[in-house]
């Protein structure tokens, strides 16, 4: 009874943390997106519609070029992932859809997923990305 226990405990940190990050990511990325690197770990990688960015700088520079947005997320969900997959490492898998309106262009739906790590600094946890993968959704007629 004792592992469901901490799943459950798990899985609870998971959605807390999820609701508060896509919270603070979506806003960063409407409203400050010149600190958006701050919310990734230097290593990050982001899959942004198949094409591969890494590393603190080239993700500056990319998030630079992207017309001003307005994020609309109509779902998130999450999971813990299991700590030997992520030698030991506190992951958190968080998925978020919805529509985004960038400068210019019409509304179009997304769907992007993040692989949360926590960041234990001066017993503070920070949640950072680690990966990020983000794709536009087409609608099938």
């Amino acid at each position: 009874m004792l592992a469901i226990a901490d799943f459950k405990t798990q899985v609870d940190q998971a959605c807390r943390a999820a609701e508060e990050f896509t919270n603070i990511y979506y806003e960063t990325m409407d409203k400050r997106r010149q600190v958006l690197t701050k919310l990734y770990l230097d290593t990050a990688t982001l899959v942004w519609n198949g094409n591969a960015v890494s590393g603190s700088e080239a993700l500056a520079n990319f998030f630079a070029m992207l017309p001003s947005s307005e994020f609309q997320v109509s779902t998130c969900d999450c999971q813990p992932v299991h700590e030997q997959a992520t030698l030991n490492n506190t992951t958190v898998l968080v998925v978020a859809c919805g529509s985004v309106k960038f400068d210019g262009s019409k509304p179009q739906y997304f769907y992007q997923n993040f692989l949360l790590t926590a960041q234990t600094t001066n017993n503070n946890t920070v949640w950072k990305i680690a990966s990020d993968c983000f794709r536009f959704q087409e609608l099938s007629s």
